[in-house]
């Protein structure tokens, strides 16, 4: 407890522009915490979702069925169902035209999906560049307020004529903290963005591999209508 009072002392004691280094850190890791949590709960609800859908879609459901059946849903489409949804809707809607070939069909049904599915890893991606510069800057921030107030410590030597560690500590010691908090905002930023960066990157492959494996599918039922 005695411990825990003395680091409060001195972040309290500590001078105007340590202080607002470390408020700075503080925030920054706070805010890197909501982004992370916020980051899981969407990549796992991807995950899900692509799941559950890539569960009713192999199992032999009428495409037109199912594009009605998620657009009836009354949420907000996302992931691989707004994939699905936006390729079937051009498919579709050039399906319904005169004259428009098989190739053309599944040239505008695979423009649509890959739109949607830009749109979509691009929301996953969302805020993990802040994760990125958090890990990259903190460090820096602290290590600038560790040395000034290493600085500010050893200015207050100026007018003393014999110099002790005891003097110094209390100085040396507030302007270390400015680094521990450094690096506390840094490393779990660097490792969240890491591993989400992972994660989003196999999100989006998974949304290619459907994308691929659904043209071959709108493919067969083009040149059917041929």
């Amino acid at each position: 407890m005695n411990h825990e009072l003395n680091v409060f002392a001195l972040v309290w004691g500590a001078s105007l522009p340590v202080k607002v280094v470390l408020l700075m850190l503080v925030l920054f890791s706070v805010l890197s915490w909501i982004i992370i949590f916020r980051k899981m709960a969407m990549i796992n609800m991807a995950n899900a979702s692509a799941n559950d859908f890539e569960e009713r879609f192999w199992s032999g459901s009428d495409l037109a069925a199912l594009f009605k059946d998620v657009n009836s849903s009354g949420e907000r489409i996302a992931g691989i169902e707004a994939i699905f949804e936006s390729g079937f809707r051009e498919f579709a809607r050039l399906r319904q035209r005169r004259g428009v070939d098989s190739r053309t069909l599944l040239e505008g049904a695979q423009r649509a999906m890959r739109v949607s599915q830009s749109r979509e890893v691009e929301r996953l991606e969302q805020n993990l560049e802040f994760l990125a510069n958090v890990g990259s800057i903190s460090p820096y921030v602290g290590l600038f307020g560790t040395v000034w107030g290493i600085m500010i410590a050893f200015q207050g030597l100026a007018n003393v004529k014999e110099a002790t560690i005891a003097m110094v500590a209390p100085g040396i010691s507030e302007a270390l903290i400015a680094t521990a908090m450094g690096l506390f905002a840094a490393i779990p930023a660097v490792w969240a963005y890491n591993r989400f960066a992972t994660r989003v990157e196999r999100v989006a492959l998974r949304y290619e591999t459907f994308l691929e494996e659904f043209s071959s599918i709108l493919q067969r039922q083009a040149h059917v209508d041929d």
